[in-house]
């Protein structure tokens, strides 16, 4: 018999899971403790549902939710990647050997080869984040989105690298409304009022591509002022930062940007989240913070490819995680967003790799009137007043 473990091809030995012999569901065995640790969010979000439930529920029905959302499981089967495909090291395992080798003080700069491989790669993933983006709807579930994700990255030959893979196997991360980032795609259906954003990342030729926008979900969405406060405001702070961008210029810098812009609209930075290094490895050094008065060190130098990417919120900055420990809310339940893009530092500035097409979906639409001052032309006080 096969160990239960996700991916595991070890054959199980005789530990079995005590909570599936209480509930009398057969043949769960697992090859060692360890795997069963590893594997044990998945396996009692899939194995331990209440026996009369005969359709879509709520893994953790007693959790206190902060906001609207809420996991609809089962989560689909892990979908096949072939292995004609090259897989980065950890894709079996799903520990990144090869970046816990590097020192976090030395950043690699690509030659000339590298950066038309980085080139390649994200142009493929804008490719994927807008085939999956356009599919956004009311009445779509997010692992529906995920499974357009998915053929996508196959299609182009393309491993899909969400931030973990082996333990919730999805090609993307699906983050709605008060879900700040890693949000698994599952069978709840977006709603129209909704926001989601659709994180994806892939990895093709040795090299990763890692992108995000966020999107509105049918027509109120687009008619609510806070939540185009909240989604415009991001979308320019990312923007704001990638205009310094250039040789020379230290990488605390953009953080500073993005707060002020945000601050200016009465908004908070999630602060625990940031960019960070990306090439042959899929989190290497520097870490980008985007917050203002942070201490990251050293400058941008040409032939560095990272990530900015920053989650403004319209509440408290600070999260929690659901009992899955994966996916990462707002503590208050208020709703956040992100935006995101893969960047190469040229001679002379900046070469943004994941760049929208004329033709991606969404989009900037118009702040409403009002929506980023009070009375008296100042900034909303209330999401100040629950600043960092």
């Amino acid at each position: 018999m096969k160990c239960c473990g996700t991916d595991c091809e070890k054959e199980a030995g005789t530990l079995q899971c005590p909570t599936c012999l209480k509930l009398g569901v057969k043949g769960s065995y697992f090859c060692s403790q360890d795997c069963f640790k590893k594997n044990w969010s998945t396996h009692k979000a899939s194995m331990h549902k209440p026996q009369n439930a005969g359709g879509p529920y709520n893994p953790f029905p007693t959790y206190p939710y902060t906001g609207s959302v809420r996991p609809v499981y089962p989560l689909s089967p892990r979908r096949p990647v072939p292995k004609s495909i090259r897989h980065p090291d950890w894709a079996e395992t799903g520990i990144p050997r090869g970046e816990m080798r590097l020192s976090r003080s030395k950043w690699e700069l690509l030659d000339a080869k590298g950066q038309e491989a980085m080139r390649k790669v994200c142009r493929l993933a804008r490719e994927v984040l807008d085939v999956t983006a356009a599919a956004i709807k009311p009445g779509v579930t997010t692992d529906y989105l995920d499974e357009i994700c998915h053929n996508a990255c196959v299609e182009r030959e393309s491993y899909p690298s969400p931030l973990n893979y082996n333990k919730f196997p999805k090609s993307l991360c699906t983050s709605p409304n008060e879900v700040v980032c890693h949000g698994i795609p599952d069978q709840r259906l977006l709603l129209d009022g909704d926001i989601v954003n659709l994180d994806i990342s892939l990895y093709h030729g040795g090299y990763h591509a890692d992108l995000n926008e966020t999107y509105y979900v049918g027509d109120k969405a687009k008619a609510d002022p806070d939540s185009i406060r909240l989604v415009e405001t991001t979308r320019e702070a990312l923007d704001k930062a990638i205009a310094i961008v250039k040789p020379g210029l230290p990488i605390r810098e953009f953080g500073k940007v993005i707060e002020n812009h945000a601050t200016s609209r009465g908004l908070v930075v999630i602060k625990t989240w940031g960019g960070h290094g990306i090439n042959t490895e899929f989190h290497p050094p520097p870490w980008i913070p985007h917050y203002g008065k942070n201490k990251a060190v050293g400058t941008c130098k040409p032939g560095m490819t990272f990530t900015i990417e920053p989650i403004l919120a319209l509440g408290s900055n600070k999260e929690k995680y659901w009992p899955d420990d994966w996916t990462n809310v707002t503590v208050d339940g208020k709703r956040s967003a992100q935006f995101e893009h893969t960047l190469l530092i040229t001679e002379t500035g900046v070469e943004v790799l994941t760049a929208r097409l004329e033709n991606s979906p969404g989009g900037a639409i118009p702040i409403p009137k009002g929506a980023t001052e009070d009375g008296s032309g100042n900034a909303k006080k209330e999401g100040i007043a629950r600043g960092s």
